[in-house]
């Protein structure tokens, strides 16, 4: 998955020459802790809600360009969103600008990168159930899995392993957007699976 399908593009960004007045207004006004700053379409800095808080008293006098940060960690639109998370986590930052020759084309944020990562497990899904089980060789394997799944009439949203293993069989889950969970699981145990566990999520009310 790449950085440039899951970006926000058309960033709110400032003007170098502009106002810390201006960009505190914008960051209220959207929600932002950072936003880009940019000349002439390209990308020259970074402005932070830190830089606006230490020059209190003087955000209608003083210039975006004069607090900026100029050098500025960026990714471009092929970059893989792993290496984005990765930049993110390693450097303990919120958000990078998207850049193509030279030009701002987008920002991806953390949020961006948990949304792809919830999309990509199928958790993102407003209710759905997982089954956690191990595979053990080709008979209680993923394919075999899936077929007592589809006789319980239920459907796969998504499939994946982690890290963890017993033993040395890797652990598996399977992501039901539909279906009794709790008698697909025990339909699996019936066919020899070592069901771990069932595992439920719900509507996030914000």
């Amino acid at each position: 998955m790449l950085v440039g399908n899951r970006m926000t593009k058309e960033p709110i960004t400032v003007k170098a020459d502009g106002l810390l007045s201006e960009a505190q207004e914008k960051m209220h006004r959207g929600g932002f802790r950072r936003l880009p700053v940019v000349a002439e379409g390209k990308l020259v800095g970074i402005i932070t809600d830190l830089d606006l808080r230490a020059h209190v008293g003087y955000l209608e006098r003083t210039r975006v360009n004069g607090v900026m940060t100029e050098k500025v960690r960026t990714v471009s639109p092929a970059t893989t969103l792993e290496e984005a998370a990765q930049i993110l986590l390693k450097f303990q930052i919120g958000g990078l600008p998207v850049v193509d020759n030279g030009r701002l084309v987008g920002v991806i944020t953390t949020s961006d990168v948990m949304k792809a990562f919830l999309d990509t497990m199928g958790a993102s899904q407003p209710a759905s159930n997982r089954i956690d089980f191990v595979i053990e060789g080709d008979e209680h394997g993923l394919t075999e899995a899936s077929r007592v799944v589809s006789r319980e009439r239920g459907e796969i949203l998504g499939i994946g392993t982690y890290r963890e293993k017993i033993g040395d069989n890797p652990i598996c889950y399977l992501r039901l957007l539909c279906g009794n969970a709790d008698q697909i699981a025990e339909s699996l145990r019936r066919a020899g699976f070592d069901v771990l566990g069932v595992h439920r999520i719900g509507r996030i009310d914000v």
